[in-house]
């Protein structure tokens, strides 16, 4: 049980991370405003979803998932 949980520290430390350095705005500059990521203004109502965006993120997981299984 020891293993799992400096595995759940480490892997929390770098999701952390990670969105830390997203945050910062030094990321990827482009992810986020990928053609097909709907975007609706109307005055002070604004509508955004980025359905291109998390199509490339689950599948990016999801290569990353099957790398590590094998």
């Amino acid at each position: 049980m020891q293993d799992l949980g400096k595995v759940l520290v480490i892997t929390g430390l770098a999701i952390a991370l990670a969105g830390a350095w997203l945050w910062s705005g030094r990321g990827f500059g482009w992810l986020g405003r990928l053609p097909g990521d709907i975007s609706y203004q109307q005055g002070d109502y604004r509508f955004y979803f980025p359905v291109t965006t998390c199509v490339l993120v689950s599948v990016v997981l999801s290569l990353l998932a099957w790398f590590f299984r094998r």
